[in-house]
C-alpha cells in the first residue's frame, strides 16, 4: 500500500479519489487544491484525508510517498521535477506537458531521482485495447493500413469563462488536450513513432473564446495514416477504429462527462465493440466494465513499491508530447509540420 497525496480538487481530481476507495495498493491521505471551499472539506472528510496548504506543504509530508496531479497542464512539469526533487513518486493526469522540453526536463528529474512517474493515460490499460494490440501484433488485422479516432464531448457549452480550462494556452486546438491526447497515446501505443501532422482547429458552438472543432491527420513512421477529430460542443462519444488488410476493429464507448456520475465517468467509457474480417461475419461485442482510472492508479502504485514497470516508456511520454506539440504548431501556421 503505498500512501499519496491528490493535488487539485477539481470534478477530475475527485473522481480520482473516488477510484481508489477501498484500494489495496494506493490510499490518499492528504491532499492540496488552490481553492478550499465547503464543499472540498466535506469531500476530504468523507475519503478521510487531510488538507493541507499548498503543493510546497504536500512535498514537505513525510509519510506521502507519492503525488497525483490533477492540476492544470501548464503546470505538470514544474510541479513533476519538484516532486522528483523531494523523492515523491508522480502520477501525473494527461497531457503530461505542453511542450517536448518541459516533458525531457521533467523525465530527466524522475530517472536522476529514481522515482516513478506515470501519467493518465488510463484507456490504454482497458481490456479492449489489450485485445486490440495482441491482435495487431498477432497479425489477426494484416498490414495496418489507418487508425481513426473520434472523440467528443459537450463540456465546452458549460463552462465558466474565468475556468482555466477556458483558457487557450492551457488547451490549444479545442479538445486535444482534455481528449484527444488518449487518441494519440493509443496510435503510439499500437503503431509506433509519428512523423508528421496536418491539422485545422476552430470555433464553431462554443460562447467562450476557445475552439471546439478540432481536426488531424497523421503519418507514422512505419508508413499507416492516422485520423483524430475532437469536438466540443456536441454530444458524448468515442471511436476508435483500426483498419488493417485482413480486417477492421472499432471500439466505442463514451468521453470524460462533467457532471456525469463518478461511476459513468470511471467504468463505462467502453461500450460496443465490432470486427469485420474481410471475408466472413461481423463479430460484434460489449467491452467489459472496468474502473480503467482505478486500474491506472493501481499499476502506478504497485510499479512505485517495485513491481513491473508502468506500460508507458518514458520515450513514448516524451513523444506523446512532442505530436501534440506538432499539431498545434500545424493549426497555426496551416501547414504540414515534421513532429520534432
Amino acid at each position: 500500500m503505498i500512501n499519496a497525496a491528490i493535488v487539485g480538487l477539481g470534478w477530475w481530481g475527485k473522481t480520482l479519489v473516488e477510484s481508489a476507495a477501498s484500494s489495496d495498493a494506493i490510499r490518499f491521505v492528504a491532499g492540496a487544491t488552490r481553492t478550499v471551499t465547503p464543499e472540498v472539506e466535506t469531500f476530504a472528510k468523507k475519503h478521510s484525508f487531510r488538507l493541507l496548504p499548498s503543493y510546497e506543504a504536500v512535498l514537505a509530508e513525510r509519510d506521502v510517498a507519492a503525488v497525483v496531479l490533477a492540476t492544470p497542464h501548464s503546470m505538470h512539469g514544474a510541479q513533476v521535477v519538484a516532486a522528483a526533487a523531494a523523492h515523491k513518486h508522480v502520477f501525473c493526469e494527461k497531457p503530461f506537458t505542453l511542450t517536448k522540453r518541459e516533458a525531457e526536463d521533467a523525465v530527466a528529474a524522475v530517472r536522476k531521482a529514481g522515482v516513478t512517474l506515470a501519467l493518465g493515460y488510463n484507456r490504454r490499460l482497458h481490456p479492449e485495447m489489450h485485445k486490440l494490440r495482441e491482435m495487431i501484433r498477432a497479425g489477426e488485422l494484416g498490414t495496418i493500413l489507418h487508425i481513426e479516432t473520434t472523440m467528443t464531448f459537450p463540456n465546452v457549452l458549460f463552462i465558466s469563462p474565468s475556468h482555466w480550462r477556458a483558457d487557450k494556452h492551457e488547451t490549444p486546438c479545442g479538445g486535444l488536450m482534455p481528449m484527444g491526447v488518449h487518441a494519440i497515446d493509443g496510435m503510439i501505443d499500437l503503431c509506433g513513432p509519428i512523423d508528421h501532422v496536418f491539422a485545422q482547429s476552430f470555433r464553431r458552438a462554443a460562447t467562450i473564446d476557445a475552439d471546439d472543432t478540432t481536426s488531424i491527420l497523421l503519418r507514422m513512421k512505419e508508413g499507416m495514416s492516422g485520423y483524430l477529430g475532437t469536438m466540443t460542443t456536441t454530444g458524448p462519444g468515442f471511436s476508435f477504429q483500426v483498419f488493417g488488410s485482413k480486417g477492421w476493429l472499432r471500439l466505442e464507448g463514451v468521453t470524460h462527462v462533467a457532471g456525469a456520475s463518478s461511476d459513468e465517468r470511471r467504468t463505462r467509457l467502453f461500450g460496443t465493440c465490432k470486427f469485420q474480417p474481410v471475408k466472413g461475419e461481423a463479430k460484434t461485442w460489449q467491452a467489459v466494465s472496468l474502473d480503467i482510472s482505478r486500474a491506472a492508479l493501481e499499476t502506478f502504485a504497485k510499479a512505485a513499491a517495485g513491481g513491473p514497470a508502468f506500460p508507458i516508456p518514458y520515450d513514448q511520454m516524451i513523444h506523446g508530447v512532442a505530436v501534440t506539440e506538432a499539431i498545434v504548431r500545424s493549426a497555426n501556421s496551416g501547414k504540414v509540420e515534421q513532429v520534432m
